[in-house]
C-alpha cells in the first residue's frame, strides 16, 4: 500500500486577500510554521507556485515540481481579488460561484482541475512501488480537487471542503483505488 500526504502550501497574501491565482511568495511566518510539521517521504512533489516549493523546502524535503499540480487557472481573472470582481461583474462571479462547471473567462472549470489531478494520481501509481511514502505540497484548491476525485464527489461539493494553509490530508492506495486515510 502506498500513501500520499497532501500538504496545502503556506499562507500567502493572495489567500488572505481572496485573490484568484497568481504566484505570490508565502508569508515568512507561515513558512516557519511549516517547519514544525514532521513528514518523511520517499518522493516529494510540489506545484509550481513559489509558496508550494518554499513550503516543501521548509519541511526539509526536496520536491520535484509538477506542472499538473498547479493551482486552478483563473484566466482573465488571475491576480484579481474576489471583492474587485464582484464589484465589476456581479452576475458573472455569482454564476461562477454557484456553478463550478462554469469556467472563469479563459480559465479552467473545477472539473478540469479534478481531471488534471486524477490523471496525475494515475501516473503517480505507475512511478512508485506499492510501499512508497509520498508527499505533495500544493495550493489548497488542488487538495480540494484531489479530495473530490477520491470521494467521487461532484464539483458542486467543493464549497463543502475547506482547506487551510498547512492542512494535511493523507491518502492510501490499494488495489487500484485511492482512499482517504485517517490516523
Amino acid at each position: 500500500m502506498s500513501s500520499l500526504t497532501l500538504v496545502a502550501h503556506a499562507l500567502t497574501p493572495a489567500l488572505r486577500g481572496l485573490v484568484l491565482g497568481g504566484a505570490p511568495d508565502p508569508d515568512p511566518a507561515s513558512v516557519e510554521s511549516a517547519r514544525e510539521l514532521k513528514l518523511e517521504a520517499d518522493a516529494t512533489y510540489a506545484g509550481p507556485e513559489p509558496a508550494a516549493i518554499q513550503t516543501a523546502e521548509a519541511l526539509g524535503l526536496t520536491p520535484t515540481v509538477e506542472p499538473a499540480l498547479r493551482d486552478r487557472d483563473y484566466g482573465d481573472w488571475s491576480g484579481r481579488g474576489l471583492e474587485d470582481l464582484l464589484a465589476a461583474d456581479p452576475t458573472g462571479v455569482a454564476a461562477w460561484l454557484e456553478r463550478p462547471h462554469t469556467a472563469t473567462p479563459g480559465g479552467e472549470t473545477e472539473n478540469d482541475v479534478i481531471t488534471r489531478v486524477a490523471d496525475w494520481l494515475g501516473d503517480l501509481v505507475e512511478r512508485h512501488d506499492d510501499r512508497s511514502t509520498l508527499v505533495a505540497v500544493v495550493h489548497p484548491a488542488v487538495v480540494r480537487a484531489v479530495i473530490l476525485y477520491v470521494l467521487d464527489a461532484p464539483a458542486e461539493s467543493l464549497r463543502h471542503v475547506d482547506i487551510r494553509p498547512l492542512a494535511t490530508v493523507t491518502l492510501s492506495h490499494h488495489t487500484g483505488n485511492w482512499s482517504l486515510a485517517f490516523h
